[in-house]
């Protein structure tokens, strides 16, 4: 495949840059050689298609040395490229939690984080009867988040379930007010029975939200 049958084909429905973008979210930074392995042509048409890319703002390179040699050349996502994905009704969100909290106060606002709660926990619960064991409810969450628009998925790695969230489709919401955040964590915790550790924050500069869920000692 030409860097010009690359620029302008479409794979499962997604234009080229789509899918590039795809890429970096769901995987993290990438060599343009392992990008093109991913979709199935040469390492310098992906390159090509992330200098188009970078010129629009969507992605970035970085040199990363690793070990002896000369720097590689990595190509991240940017703020830009992650608002191709959908945050779900952002401008609507932030603005009614300003307003909420202009004109009806932190109570009210609280109030609302914990009806999500409640209702979240209901729904959640439901999905997990008749679960047994820790990775068949870790599966059900997947697929909860997932219909949901969070990417996730999970491995299992020394014992421990690793769950992870590649997009946050509230996270203007989150950004205003942690507390949705701080909920879903509680969620988590109390829909598993299990011990779950927050490990990457996409508020604190990571690219995803990732958890460490292991079996309580009871």
């Amino acid at each position: 495949m030409s860097s010009d049958d690359l620029e302008n084909s479409t794979i499962v429905g997604q234009t080229v840059s789509e899918k590039l973008l795809m890429l970096l979210k769901t995987q993290g930074a990438l060599q343009a050689s392992d990008a093109g392995k991913l979709l199935g042509t040469t390492g310098e048409a992906a390159r090509q298609q992330f200098v188009k890319m970078a010129k629009e703002g969507l992605v970035e390179a970085k040199s990363e040395t690793r070990g002896v040699g000369r720097p590689i050349q990595l190509w991240h996502i940017t703020e830009k490229g992650h608002a191709k994905f959908p945050d779900a009704h952002a401008d609507l969100t932030t603005q009614l939690i300003s307003i909420i909290r202009n004109q009806l106060g932190e109570d009210a606002m609280d109030l609302i984080i914990s009806t999500r709660e409640k209702e979240a926990f209901s729904n959640y619960k439901k999905a997990m009867e008749g679960a047994t064991g820790l990775q068949e409810k870790v599966e059900r969450l997947v697929s909860i988040r997932c219909r949901e628009g969070y990417m996730a998925h999970y491995s299992v790695e020394d014992g421990a379930i690793l769950f992870f969230e590649n997009h946050c489709p509230i996270c203007a919401a989150a950004k205003l007010c942690q507390g949705f955040c701080r909920t879903e964590l509680k969620l988590f915790r109390e829909i598993l029975q299990a011990n779950v550790e927050r490990t990457e924050y996409i508020l604190s500069g990571h690219r995803r939200c990732a958890y460490r869920i292991t079996a309580t000692n009871n």
